[in-house]
């Protein structure tokens, strides 16, 4: 197993709590935005506000933490950041235009509960158990999304307060986690624009990067689509639009077996392969759930949705943990995730516009396109036969934080 020694476990502890803070932080908000204020529509404001700086917020936060001697300690500055955020937003809520100002301010510090902590994972565990390592890290993805919105469901149902309250402690457990994390070797000090301009160019210019960036947004502009489309199909196969949540914890589900599945039996092709084939996997789901004649099927459509999407974010991890140069890797993982809820939020608008089953059918074919575009580029880097999966890297960690 991967956490013999205490690394590993303290780091997949610590990302499995930041992230279901992160998905019980938007429902916690929205749902106490409508307690206090009153109205669906100054509520939907504060979420928005929530997740549109993360944009801004990924690079910036990456090209940050890329410098610090000690990561662990800036990624648990950002926690307790984000939660006093939260705090504070809560604190204000009965003046709109000031929570609206905190929610952005805090929202800069959203990537810190995700793609921050994949960029740590190379510090905790050595080289040739990475491939499992971003299967076990995608599953905390789904674990998350899973018990996140439950969780801030069900105790808002009791006090929409206690909801965030909830939110707020969890993200401050993970902060021990984060700063349990190894320190890094000092590198030489450059001009901090300097360093985001390399992290941009990583991304931009080198083909690997470009590509999976390329199509980790476009499949997430699928899943935007996706989303939104839940309480429509709910509506019409389930008895109910509420009922739409079913299928986000059916989604969530089969992410969660087949990620564990990765991780027990890591695949031994390509990660551009997996991502191909999951992609398909996701498409074939995505085109039955648009034209599901009952709810039987709906449900089936739904998990096998899901069992695509796990391995499809984990090999995307594997791809960026071997293209991205050492000096940028942080920068590179934040403003993924960055450009990531971006897409989704673009997917999400698009499929507000259109009716449900032309939806779903444009997300299928989100899903081939991305795995098109990653699969050019996976033909064209392919590994002499024998070498090792991920190029050797010195090791930045100590020896007892490399489990195995």
């Amino acid at each position: 197993m991967i956490s013999r020694y205490g690394g590993a476990a303290a780091y997949f502890a610590g990302a499995l709590g930041a992230r279901t803070a992160d998905e019980m932080s938007a429902p916690a908000l929205l749902l106490l935005g409508m307690a206090v204020l009153g109205s669906e529509r100054p509520a939907s404001l504060l979420f928005a506000a929530l997740t549109v700086a993360s944009a801004i917020g990924g690079p910036l936060l990456g090209a940050l933490m890329d410098r610090a001697a000690r990561p662990g300690l800036f990624l648990a500055l950002a926690l307790g950041g984000y939660a006093a955020g939260l705090a504070l937003v809560t604190a204000v809520l009965g003046h709109l235009g000031t929570a609206l100002a905190v929610a952005v301010l805090t929202g800069l510090l959203a990537p810190a509960l995700s793609g921050a902590w994949t960029a740590r994972l190379v510090d905790v565990l050595p080289e040739r158990h990475l491939g499992r390592g971003h299967s076990l890290d995608a599953a905390t993805y789904n674990v998350a999304a899973l018990a996140g919105p439950a969780a801030a469901g069900l105790i808002a149902g009791v006090d929409p307060y206690w909801a965030m309250a909830a939110t707020i402690v969890l993200l401050l457990l993970a902060v021990p986690a984060a700063l349990a994390l190894p320190p890094q070797k000092p590198r030489a000090s450059a001009a901090f624009t300097a360093d985001l301009k390399a992290g941009f160019a990583a991304i931009v210019r080198a083909p690997g990067l470009r590509r999976v960036t390329a199509a980790s947004m476009v499949a997430f502009v699928g899943t935007g689509m996706l989303i939104v489309s839940c309480p429509p199909l709910g509506e019409r196969h389930l008895g109910g639009a509420g009922h739409g949540g079913l299928l986000l914890s059916l989604l969530a589900a089969g992410a969660m077996v087949t990620t564990a599945v990765t991780a027990r039996w890591p695949p031994q092709r390509r990660p551009e392969t997996v991502f191909a084939g999951a992609a398909v996997c996701v498409a074939l789901g995505l085109a039955v759930l648009a034209v599901a004649p009952n709810a039987a099927v709906l449900v089936v459509a739904a998990v096998l949705t899901g069992a695509g999407e796990g391995p499809q974010l984990a090999a995307v991890f594997d791809i960026r943990h071997r293209e991205a140069p050492d000096r940028v890797r942080g920068q590179v993982f934040t403003t993924g995730a960055s450009l990531k809820i971006t897409a989704g939020a673009v997917g999400a608008t698009l499929a507000g516009a259109l009716p449900l089953t032309l939806a779903l059918v444009l997300a299928a074919a989100t899903q081939l396109l991305a795995a098109a575009l990653l699969i050019r580029s996976g033909r064209a880097r392919a590994r002499p036969r024998g070498t090792p999966r991920y190029p050797r890297r010195p090791r930045r960690s100590s020896p007892d934080s490399c489990p195995l």
